[in-house]
């Protein structure tokens, strides 16, 4: 039988195929029957069904467990980074060396382009470690001989878990007046503008989700969605930039980069280009069904 267009295309390699995005962008092109291969430290974390030949087991920051897994594949799309540091691994050794190893790998493999999520607004968020590192490997991709092209993202709808988790126990803290908006994306959403975006020749991309929201709007979605009174309390902006200074002060890189990265976003605006149809108040609503649905099951 003559295959499919779709099989006769070389597959797109996945990394950070078993986070938050990376699981997103691996359905989507599965739907849209995309050849692809899922570039995994951890199989079992994949929470889709694949088959044996499409998940690629190697370690991102051994440069060696990568040689030869990108051959005969188009091109990657990395969201490869952490959030939270663990296993003794920085910021610069994943969200930096570990994408320089597949970006060397992918220029051994004559892949046609390298795409990579990183963060919108990053040069407002200079000296912040999580950003230095990201935008550290855009140099190093912008260098390279490959086809690059940079995703900027404002945040994902995940990101907007500490209102749920205020909200849950009935008041939302903000520093300042709350005036700052945003526009989080949710990972589905992400995935698509990412897929659709394989063939546009556009360097850099900033995206956003469909709704333009200030920090006071997000924490009253939250609080509705646990049926809560709203309760907003506005903490002085000073005291933000006092907890980033004790935290740096007091703590260890480890401990201290994701509160540094999201108290100091959190302090500017956050509006790009809108897209995709997933709203944050459904998200919300979902979230705290779910948790209400593991409570049960617990009880």
């Amino acid at each position: 039988m003559e295959p499919t267009p779709s099989k006769k295309l070389a597959p797109i390699i996945v990394a950070g195929a078993s986070g938050y995005l990376g699981q997103h962008i691996l359905h989507e092109l599965k739907d849209r029957g995309i050849p692809f291969k899922a570039l995994v430290r951890n199989p079992e974390k994949l929470k889709i069904k694949l088959k044996a030949e499409q998940i690629i087991k190697a370690e991102a920051t051994q440069a060696e467990s990568l040689k030869g897994v990108m051959d005969g594949a188009s091109m990657i799309i990395s969201s490869l980074g952490i959030t939270r540091q663990k296993d003794g691994l920085s910021y610069w050794d994943v969200d930096y060396q570990a994408n320089v190893n597949l970006l060397k790998e992918a220029e051994a493999a004559g892949l046609q382009k390298f795409v990579y999520v990183s963060v919108f607004n990053a040069h407002l968020l200079k000296g912040i470690q999580i950003i230095e590192a990201k935008e550290a490997f855009v140099k190093e991709l912008q260098q390279s001989s490959i086809s690059s092209q940079v995703i900027r993202p404002t945040g994902y709808f995940s990101d907007m878990a500490d209102f749920l988790q205020m909200a849950a126990k009935g008041k939302v803290y903000l520093f300042g007046d709350g005036h700052c908006k945003l526009n989080p994306i949710h990972g589905a959403d992400l995935a698509e503008f990412i897929v659709n975006s394989l063939s546009s020749k556009a360097e850099e991309l900033n995206v956003g989700g469909p709704d333009l929201l200030s920090q006071n709007e997000i924490a009253a979605l939250a609080l509705d969605a646990y049926y809560k009174e709203l309760k907003i309390v506005h903490l002085p902006d000073g005291l933000r930039k006092l907890i980033i200074a004790s935290l740096k002060l007091f703590t260890s890189a480890k401990f201290y980069g994701p509160y540094e990265f999201f108290l100091s976003a959190m302090a500017l605006h956050h509006a790009a280009p809108r897209f995709g149809h997933r709203r944050l108040y459904q998200f919300f609503q979902e979230e705290v069904n779910e948790a209400r649905k593991e409570n049960d099951a617990d009880h």
